[in-house]
């Protein structure tokens, strides 16, 4: 049984509100999208199939949500039982993150009425890296709700369903390591797809290791980035010893993602063009200082104990990690025959919802279950509004 505790509070804060005002402005988008189909909001075409939905909410969107996964390999699989605190937030996080890439996904898809053909063995291919990703992510997604079932479960008393969770939980937390582990690499795998259309800044044989490695840091960064902003916005005790040993663990990552992303070019010949002056050579240069800033940042052990500085090296790692991905599938690929594509309002603006969604969901979560660590309330609370 876990010692955390709802906490409680008002649930019409101003945050709140304004995410409910943009879930509203999306779910126009979103009802004109199914009501008169994805070119009544999308500026996606035959050059540019995948766009913000798949490259941001998806792509880089799962990215975001690996604080649960890492967290899962760092308490239950290299034994940091000192961790156990941050797993359950992370958790939460990488809850909803998932399952809104889910909805992403499902809005994506021109006939969404077919999405049942995923299931069935006679319609599926099992050649294909996107059904192992589908079915990856999807599994994932009730992976993780029954890894927070437990925290139902001390809400509502569920004492015969808790019993249940603890004779199968070996096996999600198993499969809360092993999916995304799969899933992570193989988003790197579909890109490779695209050949000579994607630029040889990102087209490599290695893409599905270095998106596996984005994911970890990624993840570890999101769970810095969360758990500052919650314990300023909350009122919870400090946690920056904790935070500082998983800073340490990315700048170790970022060293090795650095030394074989930049190899890999240098072998390939393709340096020239990081440094041709080139739009894609700035973006190139400028997703890799993004990380190496962050690793910079995080390397120094009087930086990354410092709250302040311990905040934006996670915001320049998720920034890195995120133009990495969106690169590769968005700003480093060219279809050719002069095929264009930029998100209209309508795409930004369900993903604005998708975003503030996950927002609201988690600021509700928090206040009605057993999220926080009791004793990690903070004694001396902070006059902070959401």
């Amino acid at each position: 049984m876990s010692d955390a505790k709802p906490l409680g509070g008002r649930i019409l804060t101003p945050t709140f509100l304004v995410c409910l005002l943009v879930i509203g402005v999306a779910g126009y988008y979103t009802y004109k999208r199914f009501l008169l189909g994805i070119g009544a909001v999308a500026n996606l075409n035959d050059g540019f199939p995948w766009g913000l939905w798949i490259s941001y909410d998806v792509v880089v969107g799962s990215a975001f949500a690996c604080g649960g996964y890492v967290m899962a390999l760092m308490v239950y699989v290299f034994n940091g039982g000192r961790f156990h605190p941050l797993v359950r937030p992370a958790l939460l996080a990488s809850m909803f993150g998932y399952s809104l890439a889910g909805v992403s996904v499902l809005v994506d898809i021109g006939r969404y009425f077919n999405v049942y053909n995923l299931y069935l063995p006679w319609q599926i291919n099992l050649h294909s890296v996107m059904l192992e990703v589908a079915l990856c992510i999807t599994t994932y997604v009730f992976v993780m709700w029954l890894e927070f079932a437990p925290a139902f479960v001390e809400k509502w008393k569920l004492k015969k369903f808790g019993a249940v969770l603890d004779k199968v939980v070996f096996v999600l937390i198993a499969l809360g390591v092993l999916l995304p582990t799969m899933h992570q690499s193989s988003l790197g795998t579909m890109m490779l797809m695209a050949g000579y259309k994607l630029s040889p800044l990102w087209h490599t044989s290695t893409l599905p290791l270095l998106f596996l490695f984005t994911a970890l840091f990624m993840g570890f960064a999101m769970v810095i980035f969360e758990g500052t902003l919650s314990g300023r916005v909350y009122r919870l005790e400090d946690e920056t010893h904790l935070l500082a040993k998983i800073g340490k663990i990315i700048a170790y990552l970022i060293g090795v993602y650095l030394i074989l992303r930049l190899q890999n070019i240098f072998v390939r010949g393709a340096m020239p063009e990081a440094f041709s002056g080139s739009f894609l050579g700035y973006m190139f240069l400028l997703e890799n200082a993004l990380l190496l800033g962050g690793m910079l940042i995080l390397a120094y052990p009087g930086y990354r104990h410092s709250p302040r500085l311990l905040f934006i090296a996670a915001v320049l790692v998720l920034c890195g990690g995120a133009l990495f991905r969106f690169n590769t599938y968005i700003i480093g690929y060219n279809p050719g025959t002069g095929w264009k594509y930029f998100p209209s309002i309508g795409e930004q603006m369900i993903t604005y919802g998708l975003i503030a969604l996950e927002i609201a969901g988690y600021m509700l979560f928090v206040k009605f279950f057993p999220v926080f660590s009791a004793g990690h309330k903070s004694a001396a609370p902070i006059p902070v509004k959401e």
